[in-house]
């Protein structure tokens, strides 16, 4: 989600009156003053094996919630990688140092 449709949804939150006026300022210096983080450095943070798209560890369904590929289409890229046993390397290292999604621990709202 990009600083735009942010602004734009806590304008919808003010008008609403969800949000006091005094809210609203907070939140919108907050968004502003906010260093941008780089779409790479997000989607590594982001970063899960899934526990629900899995056939071994999860770690397809994971790149494919991260990528916005499916799913389907990192299974081919692991099995075609086997040849070379690389592919299982890297899916063994995804597998054991990525944590399982219901491993995150959740947000609170600051």
């Amino acid at each position: 989600m990009s600083i735009a449709d942010d602004l734009i949804r806590l304008e919808q939150l003010r008008d609403r009156a969800s949000l006091s006026a005094d809210e609203f300022q907070r939140a919108k210096n907050k968004l502003l003053n906010t260093p941008p983080t780089e779409p790479v450095l997000q989607a590594i943070n982001g970063l899960h094996r899934s526990a629900t798209d899995r056939w071994l560890g999860g770690v397809c369904g994971g790149l494919a919630a991260a990528t916005g590929m499916q799913a389907w289409i990192w299974r081919i890229v692991f099995v075609m990688s086997l040849c070379t046993g690389f592919g299982l390397l890297v899916y063994l290292a995804l597998w054991i140092f990525v944590p399982l999604a219901h491993d995150l621990p959740l947000l609170r709202a600051s």
